[in-house]
């Protein structure tokens, strides 16, 4: 039938499948749980850093290689939603308005994940958390065989959350055990090659599988990709101070021979020199801000870009091919963000992008006339992709290396949730039938995003080279 199930009921076999899923998903969970939760703190004498000195070896490349595998599997579901809703909009016989509802539960769904995981690998563990959140992946494969429109939201809601909940993990788990010599280009570099390679993977799956086998098999990949991912979980560690604090003391020796960590007490700072508890609280507010106008930039400004050109009179090739530009002159930009983050300035790189971004919502205000010359158009949209695009590369490396263990997990969690929160807006303002105009949505994100600039130069500190264990003192 053309691998057309819409309306097909469900037997028993099917039925039972979604039972075991059901059981067995929470089972694994369980099984995968420490017996005991970890004390964070420093009278645990617990905690473990790679001196500065210590090169990349083998074990630091094959952790680098199966976290970046696994970002690119994160991004490549939530990326694929673009490339199905045609498909799901035909087969089920359902108007363009409805569809929408299948990305609004995904996003969702990835910011419930970004909180929901972050907690949960401050409590029980970095690995823990990587694992669980794989499980749940590959479980929500199955809404590639789903007879009902209803039954796929209930699946791309899980979805969103296993997929939301990678990204601050691996981040948080890099931070932990990479030497600080190597911490900053790695965060940055494996970052922007796992959201970079999971667009390439999703778009690369559409055009080879779709034509075949029809939206079913994008979904549907989820499974061996995530099961290949967890076949591949023996080369992803786990936090020493973790392992420390759970008494695993056979994998801690393991670990410290393969990653050449060493104990490391925590600097003592002269209480005149420490800085006050509100200091904490004045980064969250500017890493939270930067990250939520970072999401409507992103979500509710360039993802309507090509309507807003055509509306300008473009046609949709010239519309497309203009955005091609833009993209092909931004692609360098991750190299170049990890280049200034590690060599450079951690701060300073990131109150660049965020200021680059400023400069593209000035550019976008320019008199229609100005902006009817192709040449300034792509100039101005050039500059906020390569400032969108630099952003998110540094924000959450940033905001991993800015707390202590026992709550790295919730902020870089809590960031990474703010920067979807723009698309769950975006795509309810689009069930209201409202579309943003490159215009209005500049104007209106102009002032935040220059409050954000201020906020990060002001609250925030420099972490590139510098220890955790430095930093945490702090």
């Amino acid at each position: 039938m053309g691998n057309h199930l819409a309306g097909m009921p469900m037997d028993m076999g099917m039925l039972a499948g979604m039972a075991l899923i059901a059981v067995g998903a929470p089972l694994a969970c369980y099984g995968a749980l420490p017996k005991k939760r970890a004390p964070h703190g420093d009278h645990a004498g617990t905690s473990y850093e790679a001196p500065d000195s210590t090169p990349l070896n083998r074990w630091h490349a094959a952790t680098l290689l199966v976290l970046t595998l696994g970002l690119i599997i994160d991004v490549m579901k939530p990326a694929t939603l673009g490339f199905v809703l045609p498909g799901i909009a035909t087969e089920y016989g359902i108007d363009r308005s409805r569809v929408a509802l299948l990305p609004l539960v995904a996003l969702t769904g990835t910011t419930i994940g970004s909180f929901l995981w972050g907690w949960l690998a401050d409590i029980y563990g970095r690995r823990v958390s990587i694992l669980l959140s794989t499980i749940l992946f590959v479980s929500t494969a199955i809404c590639g065989a789903m007879p009902e429109f209803e039954w796929n939201l209930v699946m791309c809601f899980l979805m969103g959350i296993s997929a939301g909940g990678m990204l601050p993990v691996i981040y948080t788990l890099l931070a932990e055990v990479m030497p600080p010599r190597h911490r900053s280009w790695v965060l940055v570099l494996v970052g922007g090659t796992g959201l970079v390679g999971g667009y390439l993977a999703a778009s690369g799956a559409a055009y080879v599988l779709e034509p075949i086998f029809g939206w079913r098999a994008l979904w549907l990949q989820g499974f061996p990709s995530g099961l290949l991912l967890l076949a591949l979980a023996r080369f992803i560690p786990e936090t020493p101070r973790f392992l420390a604090e759970q008494g695993r003391a056979v994998e801690l020796t393991e670990m410290q021979r393969k990653f050449g960590l060493l104990p490391k007490p925590r600097p003592v700072r002269p209480p005149t020199d420490a800085p006050s508890p509100a200091d904490h609280r004045q980064i969250t507010v500017a890493l939270t801000v930067t990250a939520l106008c970072w999401s409507f930039v992103n979500f509710g400004l360039l993802l309507w870009l090509p309507s807003d050109l055509q509306a300008r009179g473009y046609s949709a090739e010239i519309a497309s091919g203009i955005l091609a530009k833009s993209s092909l002159l931004a692609f360098p930009t991750i190299l170049l963000a990890a280049f200034f983050y590690a060599r450079h300035s951690s701060k300073w790189t990131l109150v660049g992008t965020v200021s680059l971004t400023l400069v593209g919502l000035l550019g976008a205000l320019l008199p229609a006339e100005v902006l009817s010359w192709e040449p300034m158009l792509v100039s101005v949209i050039t500059i906020l992709i390569v400032g969108t695009n630099g952003t998110i590369a540094v924000l959450l490396p940033y905001t991993a290396e800015n707390y202590p263990l026992g709550t790295r997990g919730r902020a870089t969690g809590l960031v990474a949730g703010s920067s979807k929160f723009g698309g769950v807006a975006v795509q309810v303002a689009a069930l209201a039938g409202f579309a943003p105009t490159l215009v209005g949505a500049a104007l209106a994100l102009l002032l935040p995003t220059a409050a954000s600039a201020g906020m990060l130069a002001w609250a925030g500190r420099e972490t590139q080279g510098r220890s955790l264990r430095e930093l945490e003192a702090e």
